[in-house]
């Protein structure tokens, strides 16, 4: 057994309050992996509490569960637990908030499966990173297992949900056999693979006016390269806190520009005051975007990462312009 999945169940079992926290950029595997250990945690006689330090996103309030996630830390905590992150850049606001000491005065697990990115979480008792794993549920999974931890069909879903959201339905490359082979597991312990895909498109439809703006995205990205193999899209701060509240502006468009022809990768740069975020999607002929994110002091995966600046200088321009050109220099090396 991995004697970091024992170490993580002696502090599970000595704890009775228990914080699950997820990044400031909640996706579909740090939800599923939240609301799955929420489950796990609760079926072991323990109170399980969710947090994020932002709003849950619309194109992923289809699992189940989102709505019991606060954005406020409570004041009793025995342990708590890091899923799909372990740096600190994506955890503002818990680190800016005033309860911020009753994390870091317990024990912190931190689960994570995004390769090269060192954890600088303070204070976090066991750093538990296996970039072998298509997904942190997929880590969650094999962990629990081998723990005999409770796992019903609730949490199975739950864990099925985060390994397709960052396989991108089983389609890339971090999907491995051994992936299929806990999914085809999943779907024995009575997970409906097909239901849970009606459940996301009927309730991650999008609105008429969410549409239309994913028309204007696609009308204003640009294309770099010998052969336009970089599509890049700018997100202004204002579209944000518009239409960006109802559906992650990056998600939205990235898809497209990596279905154009020709197109490599696909970046999506958020301007806000005093930070730039990028989102990074590459597809399977070159899979550089951790690359290009680590450039940045950010990381992901091969084929998905992101990074974030924060400075009050941020010359936008001149950032962009870097971006393309480091992205540029990464696929003449690597593709």
């Amino acid at each position: 057994m991995n004697p970091q999945f024992k170490q993580i169940d002696e502090i599970i079992k000595k704890a009775k309050n228990i914080l699950i926290i997820q990044a400031d950029n909640p996706d579909g595997d740090s939800l599923g992996s939240a609301l799955a250990l929420e489950q796990i945690i609760g079926d072991m006689g323990k109170n399980p509490m969710l947090y994020c330090g932002v709003e849950v996103p619309g194109y992923i309030r289809f699992l189940s569960g989102w709505d019991r996630i606060s954005k406020q830390i409570p004041n009793k905590i025995d342990a708590s637990i890091v899923v799909d992150t372990c740096t600190k850049l994506l955890l503002d606001q818990l680190e800016s908030d005033p309860n911020k000491p009753w994390v870091f005065s317990k024990p912190i697990i931190v689960l994570d499966h995004h390769a090269n990115v060192k954890c600088d979480i303070p204070n976090a008792t066991i750093i538990c990173n296996q970039p072998g794993f298509a997904s942190t549920g997929e880590l969650i999974y094999v962990m629990a297992k081998e723990l005999g931890w409770p796992l019903n069909k609730t949490s199975l879903e739950n864990l099925t949900q985060s390994i397709l959201s960052d396989s991108l339905g089983l389609t890339s490359d971090s999907a491995t056999s051994d992936t299929y082979r806990r999914i085809a597991d999943m779907i024995d312990g009575g997970v409906n693979r097909a239901k849970l895909e009606e459940d996301r498109r009927a309730l991650s439809k999008m609105q008429q006016s969410v549409f239309q703006y994913k028309a204007r995205l696609i009308e204003r990205t640009e294309f770099y390269g010998d052969d336009n193999e970089i599509g890049v899209v700018s997100i202004p701060e204002e579209e944000l806190f518009t239409v960006g509240t109802l559906y992650n502006p990056a998600p939205l468009i990235l898809n497209e520009i990596t279905m154009v022809e020709g197109v490599k990768v696909g970046i999506a740069l958020k301007r806000y005051r005093g930070k730039v975020t990028g989102a990074i999607r590459c597809t399977g002929e070159c899979q550089i975007a951790h690359k290009l994110a680590e450039s940045f002091g950010g990381g992901g995966h091969p084929y998905a990462a992101g990074f974030k600046i924060e400075s009050n200088t941020i010359n936008f321009g001149e950032l962009k312009c870097d971006v393309i050109s480091k992205a540029m220099e990464l696929l003449k090396e690597e593709c």
